[in-house]
């Protein structure tokens, strides 16, 4: 192979990826510091990032119910019903109308989560004079700059040049205390976030591994000799040249991946062993266009669980889905519920609600934070095609037990054309490194503050993530508050009133001393607000009983005394 050739291949190149029931990834080097800052995490916290490729709409994904109105005007032929079948659902009834909002009807299993206290939102998240360009948004978020900022490095790999020695990574790892990558990216898409402005790139990417190792055995002078490197002998020529300081880097990788590549099939088949068969749903189950539409999550986020569950101590996951860029039928012209954009929102909830699910039968719910971004959002006005034109603001998504469940920011201003910005989105990534990654804060804002520069919201920690994974007792409580029924002690009857904040299935038992049912009450759909409910108790014999209410997946428990 001609070097012209072999150089003209390299920007093609990211992270050697490995391949685990069929789905390709790559491991990611010691480049950024989100990743070598969570080494030092004194727990074994993980930290999941999902790229939402081409820009989400979160209008039709987080619908502003307390400006609706509003909402269906400026998107006549593409807003998302506040009745019927297929309305929106509403998020919260305890929020504020400045606050109030619905979650896209395909978004079940974001709502499930939320009212166990395992959401939380970010309105507007944004960066100052957004660029509506794809790869230029895209950038300017990896490089951790602003819009103004052009640099040829991202803010992880300066931080590596800044405060590491470039030759810690490959030399010194995989080692006994860290023998996984530091992080490992989905897919085969280079990122400007993992770049060196002097240097060779932190990372590369192909699509196949063979063409990766077919390439470097082409190369001339690199034939492997009995008793010597067996990497072979580079050219004499090419020494300290950045043709062959890039070819050494290559090779050095190469011989990383076979190490890494072993590790992280012997985790991954040791967390199989624990595998609880959750079931993640591979498509879309309503028509769309082309027909159902696969699931491209579901693989990503099993292999995930089961690496983590096996001891695999990566700190780091970044997973991409595309399909965001949705300037023509969004959404479908009959029903403005369905479409490319609603078996997006179909796929991620799903895939998160049975994650989470994953997790916890796994017992490791409480390790794992998963972040949502997208390099802009979409045009309050939708346009003529059933779809939505580049935008700036958009809302932002956490999940797991670590996060403080709710609701940060206010609905957008729909008269404006765009959806402002009210949080900059390194003060998410701020807010992470410090509450849950377990950085000092003081490295976080002078360090990362001289890398990414002044922006809105500097050195405050967002209300998103609490290091006290079961700190959400007081969000449950108010998903459903229950008065002690009257009377009580009681005879023949007694009435039990509750208060719920979400529309959902309510059931009410009485239990005995043991915790068995003696009555089932009632176990059917009720709306938000105050309900009252006369118990017949004829049926039951005196003595110390409990009325559990069960509202979605909260409930309550108090006593009752029946006295005959």
């Amino acid at each position: 192979m001609k070097r012209r050739d072999f150089i003209n291949k390299l920007p093609a190149l990211g992270a050697i990826p490995f391949a685990l029931d069929g789905i390709f990834f790559k491991s990611m080097s010691m480049a950024s510091p989100l990743q070598r800052l969570a080494a030092e995490c004194p727990n074994d916290r993980v930290l999941i990032i999902l790229q939402m490729h081409g820009g989400n709409d979160g209008l039709n994904m987080l619908i502003p119910a307390g400006d609706y109105d509003n909402y269906q005007n400026v998107r006549p032929n593409i807003a998302i019903p506040e009745n019927g079948n297929r309305k929106f659902i509403l998020l919260d009834s305890s929020l504020s109308t400045e606050r109030s909002v619905g979650l896209h009807p395909d978004m079940v299993g974001v709502k499930d989560l939320y009212d166990q206290g395992m959401v939380s939102f970010v309105q507007g998240v944004s960066y100052e004079h957004h660029n509506g360009s794809h790869f230029r948004s895209r950038d300017i978020m990896f490089m951790g700059g602003g819009s103004n900022d052009y640099i040829s490095s991202g803010w992880v790999g300066r931080y590596l040049k800044d405060h590491y020695a470039p030759s810690v990574y490959p030399d010194n790892f995989p080692n006994n205390n860290m023998k996984d990558p530091l992080a490992l990216e989905f897919g085969s898409e280079v990122s400007l976030i993992f770049h060196q402005g002097d240097n060779i790139s932190t990372g590369i990417a192909i699509d196949n591994p063979q063409q990766f190792f077919d390439l470097v055995d082409e190369l001339p002078g690199f034939d492997d000799v009995e008793g010597v490197d067996p990497r072979g002998f580079p050219p004499t020529s090419l020494n300290n040249s950045p043709y062959g300081k890039e070819m050494k880097w290559l090779l050095d990788l190469e011989q990383k991946t076979d190490q890494y590549d072993d590790r992280l099939l012997a985790v991954y088949n040791e967390g199989k062993k624990f595998d609880p068969n959750v079931t993640y749903p591979t498509t879309y189950p309503l028509s769309a266009p082309g027909g159902r539409i696969k699931n491209p999550l579901a693989g990503y986020f099993k292999i995930i669980a089961n690496l983590i569950s096996g001891g695999c101590k990566t700190k780091v996951f970044l997973v991409k889905i595309g399909g965001f860029d949705t300037h023509a039928q969004q959404v479908e012209a009959n029903d403005h519920t369905t479409g490319n954009h609603a078996a997006l929102m179909y796929h991620i909830s799903a895939t998160m609600r049975a994650f989470q699910e994953d997790l916890k039968l796994r017992s490791i719910d409480h390790r794992v934070l998963t972040v949502t971004t997208s390099e802009f959002g979409r045009r309050v006005y939708s346009n003529g095609s059933y779809g939505t034109d580049h935008g700036s603001g958009a809302p932002v998504m956490l999940f797991g037990k670590g996060v403080i469940p709710g609701v940060v920011g206010n609905n957008p201003d729909l008269s404006k054309d765009n959806v402002e910005m009210q949080v900059d989105y390194r003060q998410i990534y701020s807010s992470i490194l410090k509450e849950w990654l377990c950085v000092d804060p003081a490295k976080v804002d002078a360090e990362f503050g001289t890398i990414w520069g002044d922006y809105p919201g500097k050195g405050t920690v967002l209300p998103i993530v609490n290091p006290d994974v079961t700190a959400v007792k007081d969000f449950l409580d108010k998903r459903i508050r229950t008065s002690s029924c009257y009377p009580n002690p009681a005879s023949f009857a007694t009435t039990i009133s509750f208060n719920i904040t979400i529309d959902t299935n309510v059931e009410i038992n009485i239990l005995n001393a043991n915790g068995s049912v003696v009555k089932n009450v009632f176990n059917e759909r009720r709306g938000y607000g105050e309900h009252r409910e006369m118990v017949d108790l004829r049926d039951i014999p005196s003595g110390v009983y409990y009325y559990e209410i069960k509202a979605g997946s909260v409930k309550d428990v108090k006593k009752l005394v029946i006295l005959k």
